[in-house]
């Protein structure tokens, strides 16, 4: 197995690499991982205390359930996995208050969090625009969870696309004749083709079925596009990382298991 780095920006929530010498199954199981088992934080019970706000409780709810929470993969554990089974501790969930009187927009940075490791990971996301003496005030519980279980809880966008392999003959006696039906933009100064602007460009199906005797593309079965955006809760390592160390586990377990038959 062979990871080579395509492209990442500056916060890390953007994340491109190229995954060698594996089978499809390993990469669509990598992929699953990072959407569907990953933990992060995300609201789970909101306790209104007031809201004369235009919305009703359950649609704030439901908004504030959405907003993404800054995790802290050390400090957390899932609820099943934490020492007090789920009754609920400092180690699995986190108060976060609201408390604000109108006019004014109500965002996620009005939200005071007992850690400040735990926090929106987008201050500007409105909730809910509060005319004059209208008020909002909750406690809510944000706890660890997965995506397979809620959305909410999903770190990222992950996925990934099959490495193309590109043949390009400018020799070819069909080139003329074809030539006009390709992207203008793959092309040199000397009017040929040329195959690292094809894959610059991402051009590649826009040149792939025109005329395999001028470009012929297939598609590798072992080497793999990834591409990942975060929803902010974690950086694209850190979630690469997780996926990877919450699948081995998921396989030791598995092991684990058949070794107990008899």
């Amino acid at each position: 197995m062979d990871i080579q780095l395509l492209e990442k920006n500056k916060e890390l929530t953007k994340l491109s690499f190229v995954l060698k010498g594996v089978e499809p199954a390993y990469a669509n199981s990598l992929r699953r991982y990072m959407i569907n088992k990953v933990p992060t934080m995300a609201i789970e019970d909101v306790e209104f205390r007031k809201n004369s706000s235009a919305l009703y409780d359950e649609v704030i709810a439901h908004r504030l359930g959405l907003v993404p929470l800054t995790t802290d993969l050390k400090s957390y554990n899932l609820p099943k996995d934490c020492k007090c089974k789920g009754v609920g501790c400092s180690q699995c969930q986190l108060k976060i208050t609201l408390k604000v009187k109108g006019p004014k927009t109500v965002y996620a940075s009005d939200f005071k969090s007992k850690d400040p490791n735990v926090k929106p990971a987008f201050p500007k996301m409105p909730i809910v625009k509060l005319l004059k003496d209208q008020e909002l005030e909750f406690v809510a519980l944000a706890i660890m969870g997965v995506g397979k279980e809620h959305i909410k809880w999903a770190p990222c966008l992950a996925y990934y696309t099959c490495a193309p392999n590109i043949t390009v003959n400018n020799s070819s006696s069909k080139f003329e004749e074809f030539k006009n039906k390709y992207p203008e933009q793959i092309f040199d100064g000397k009017g040929k083709i040329n195959k690292q602007k094809i894959l610059d460009l991402n051009l590649v199906d826009a040149c792939d079925g025109i005329c395999e005797d001028i470009v012929k593309i297939e598609y590798s079965n072992d080497t793999f596009n990834f591409h990942i955006e975060s929803w902010g809760q974690l950086s694209c390592k850190e979630i690469t990382a997780e996926s990877v160390k919450v699948f081995n586990k998921a396989l030791n377990d598995f092991s684990d298991k058949l070794k107990e038959i008899k």
